[in-house]
């Protein structure tokens, strides 16, 4: 309740909250106040992980040295969170060895459930009232039959091979037995309902941002918690982890609290209520105990260090068969600010795929994904180029080579929507010219060798001889 601060000197925990809201916009809510702490901070681990720590540094001292464990990361994201009107509190329990550690190697990376959760609509077929049937089809409905019931088996058993053959995986995955489980102090972040229209109380890792239910399995049990205002001991049971704890704070059988303020959180009892009102009358209410003042120094975090956010600017950060590499903006010298490399096995030796992201690029290069097994690689562009390039495919930059590219609707004068490139030919896509150009297919033949004025043969020819020209024109609706 009262650890050493960085001078050595006994302070109360409550005291060591300061609620402050930085003049910043995405740190008005709690999404991005937990991805800025994780971000802006490196994880230590603590000196002895079943001991609570000695000292608690002050949140102006952790964003001076951006490092601490995980009683400095709450205790950052419980002043940012308080300050921007949640009802925050910093927690003291026990967790999994995976949370204490910021293991994440088992986890998928954020960046790939977005693709995985959001899969590509189908497109739906219209149905006209008025439309010619299909001829009828002269086939055996029996062989139908029996061909879908053999397909259905095989089908069965390729999916049961699947998931036991998943299953495996994921049992050669499973961490083996923890030895200090359930004795593993961990620190975390509280936000209960009420306040900023929040629905549901739930918890946050401030080591990762990531938030939780209250019933997670990962969190095994809550010592006590605490705000700038108060102070509260868990009394209920935590053999079954948090699952069966309730929140609400007022209640003096599920959590005890230290002082006896006058806006703490009270069960309203009617019976209680009228004897209160009478001591008020009476005049022989206690005097509530304050709260000591905060001694923590107001925060300042600059645009330079919001915006730089990683320490030295960079952050590596390992997911399974995943790992992500941060960049602040203008560190990179071609702009880039993110690295995603896939790999195939858990070990990681195998690299599947490469996703760098890029900013603030004058060639308007947002993303270029690199496909190692295929050698194909695709560029993806914003608006704002000359040329009005969107997405750019190709294997090699080398000419003559195959590539695909496609242009933003409506952007280039001359119509081109889609070009495709071959070494001897090229198909290019016209949309809404004037002159009803939509397509232009071009072929090309060898390249003739020049001639010296010796007679002898010199290098190829850079310019191939155009064999023949396809072009079709769309009808006009007049």
């Amino acid at each position: 309740m009262s650890p050493l601060n960085e001078c050595g000197v006994e302070k109360f925990v409550c005291s060591t909250l300061r609620p402050i809201l930085l003049p910043y916009p995405e740190l008005y809510h709690w999404d991005e106040c937990a991805h800025f702490v994780s971000e802006f901070l490196t994880m230590e681990p603590l000196n002895t992980p079943i001991e609570l720590p000695r000292q608690l540094f002050s949140s102006y001292s952790i964003l001076r040295v951006q490092k601490g464990n995980c009683f400095d990361f709450s205790v950052l994201l419980c002043s940012l969170l308080l300050g921007a009107g949640y009802d925050a509190y910093c927690v003291s329990g026990y967790a999994s060895r995976e949370m204490c550690l910021m293991d994440e190697t088992r986890e998928v990376c954020p960046l790939l459930k977005t693709t995985l959760e959001s899969p590509a609509a189908s497109p739906e077929k219209s149905h006209k009232k008025y439309s010619v049937r299909p001829p009828r089809q002269l086939v055996s409905k029996f062989e139908l039959e029996q061909q879908a019931k053999r397909e259905a088996k095989m089908q069965a058993s390729h999916l049961k091979q699947l998931e036991e053959e998943e299953q495996r995986q994921v049992n050669s995955e499973k961490p083996g037995p923890d030895p200090m489980y359930g004795r593993r102090i961990h620190c975390w972040v509280l936000v209960l309902a009420g306040k900023r229209e929040v629905p549901d109380s739930f918890f946050i890792d401030a080591l990762t941002g990531k938030a939780y239910e209250t019933k997670d399995q990962h969190f095994l049990g809550i010592e006590s918690l605490w705000n700038h205002e108060n102070y509260w001991v868990n009394m209920q049971d935590c053999r079954n982890g948090c699952k069966d704890l309730t929140f609400d704070l007022g209640d003096p059988v599920c959590w005890e609290f230290m002082l006896l303020s006058t806006i703490k959180p009270v069960l309203l009892i009617p019976e209680m209520k009228e004897e209160e009102d009478e001591e008020d009358e009476n005049g022989d209410q206690e005097q509530a105990m304050q709260v000591p003042v905060t001694w923590v120094l107001p925060i300042v975090v600059t645009p330079k260090e919001f915006e730089t956010r990683c320490p030295q600017g960079k952050k590596l950060l390992q997911y399974r068969k995943a790992k992500l590499e941060k960049w602040a903006p203008y560190l990179q010298d071609n702009g880039q600010v993110s690295r995603l490399t896939i790999y195939q096995d858990i070990g990681c030796s195998i690299v599947l795929e490469v996703q760098d992201c890029f900013q603030n690029r004058k060639d308007k290069l947002d993303m270029r994904q690199q496909k190692k097994q295929s050698g194909v690689t695709t560029e993806y562009f914003s608006p704002g180029r000359v040329d009005a390039l969107k997405v750019h495919t190709f294997r090699s930059q080398v000419p003559e080579t195959e590539r695909t590219m496609l242009f933003y609707s409506g952007a280039r004068l001359d119509g081109l929507q889609r070009r495709e490139e071959q070494p001897k030919e090229m198909v290019e896509i016209f949309q809404g010219r004037e002159d009803f150009l939509c397509y232009k297919h071009t072929q090309y033949g060898k390249r003739p060798k020049k001639v010296s004025i010796a007679g002898g043969p010199t290098e190829a020819n850079p310019r191939p001889i155009l064999v023949w020209t396809l072009i079709q024109y769309r009808r006009s609706p007049t």
